[in-house]
């Protein structure tokens, strides 16, 4: 069975406190944060020129390394931005993808091509996506194929300086900023208090947002026959069963099985490495009666005969609930952009 290699468990947990590895590797945090540091004054100096896109752009990042939930969270704000009357698209570095020129996500892109986040995104938010390695050639591209997209949503990108953005949304979860130490002695990208619009805090089912910040609740109720999509159960009618294993190559597997749990679910947690490409098929000698997976992963395993066809795999769909105004502010920014 594939799980996170030992190294990345052995980070993950160091990151969360100021033990002796996080301290061993300390002075290098120095160095990572003296070139960010470095690379944002270049760009906030004008010595580096940002581009700005014939369109609006709204950021979602994070600091926090790894998965905190930017694809509900991406999903959601596009779907917010139709209901105020814009035409969203949505660019993304597409991890994963073979090529690393600009290319558009198709009905029948598969995720080894284009990414398993962008191909959930185009489905969920039934919107243009377009995937490349620089944010910049991936708007241009997605503005020259998709001429009525009004407002872009980058899908992370919060590091990518040369993009020119109007909001920026930073997302964490539970975790909060671990150490609060920068790479690789800690979790952080940038220091956590780099500026930002707008805070979004990825709270589970029963956690509370910290204060300044928007709580998401990642919401859902039934599961999907991974076969076919349109069989479906209520999620709560497994909280009797036996034999069900949850498994997740996500970037924080624990916050799937948190909201199994949360709905009463007794079962066996298969954590594997996040953007897990299920080459190898993890399930073949699993003797669980129900596996239940994510969507992300879904998105994989749908395009591999005999993962598709097995009748044991559910998928878990969840929803993105946001407490608070976030979308009306959000709109209020992108209307305060100054016409070209």
């Amino acid at each position: 069975m594939s799980a996170p290699s030992s190294l990345e468990s052995t980070l993950t947990r160091a990151w969360l406190r100021r033990g002796w590895l996080a301290c061993l590797l300390w002075p290098l945090s120095l160095l990572f944060g003296t070139v960010a540091l470095t690379r944002r004054a270049l760009y906030r100096l004008g010595l580096k020129q940002a581009t700005r896109l014939d369109a609006p752009v709204v950021v979602v990042g994070n600091v926090f390394v790894g998965g905190t939930g930017k694809t509900p969270l991406a999903i959601w704000l596009v779907q917010a931005l139709r209901q105020a009357g814009y035409t969203p698209g949505v660019i993304s570095r597409g991890y994963g993808s073979a090529q690393a020129g600009a290319r558009l996500v198709a009905a029948d892109s598969q995720a080894a091509e284009v990414g398993d986040e962008p191909l959930l995104i185009a489905e969920r938010a039934a919107c243009p996506v377009m995937v490349g390695r620089s944010r910049v050639a991936a708007g241009q591209a997605l503005l020259a194929a998709h001429p009525e997209v009004d407002v872009i949503v980058s899908d992370d990108g919060l590091q990518h300086y040369r993009l020119a953005r109007d909001v920026e949304i930073v997302l964490s979860d539970a975790r909060g900023n671990g150490n609060g130490w920068l790479l690789p002695a800690g979790p952080l990208r940038e220091p956590a208090s780099r500026r930002r619009d707008f805070t979004v805090c990825n709270v589970g089912a029963t956690g509370e947002a910290p204060a300044g910040a928007f709580a998401m609740r990642l919401e859902t109720d039934q599961v999907e026959l991974l076969q076919n999509r349109a069989c479906r159960q209520p999620l709560a009618s497994l909280s009797a069963a036996e034999g069900v294993a949850a498994v997740a190559g996500i970037g924080n597997p624990a916050r799937f099985f948190a909201t199994l749990e949360h709905a009463g679910l007794n079962f066996e947690r298969v954590a594997l490495p996040d953007h897990y490409d299920f080459a190898h098929n993890p399930f073949a000698a699993m003797s669980a009666a129900v596996i239940l997976i994510t969507e992300k992963d879904a998105v994989k395993c749908r395009a591999i005969k005999a993962i598709k066809n097995d009748p044991r795999i559910w998928v878990v769909p969840v929803t993105a609930r946001i407490d608070g105004a976030l979308a009306e502010h959000i709109v209020e920014k992108l209307r305060e952009r100054p016409i070209a």
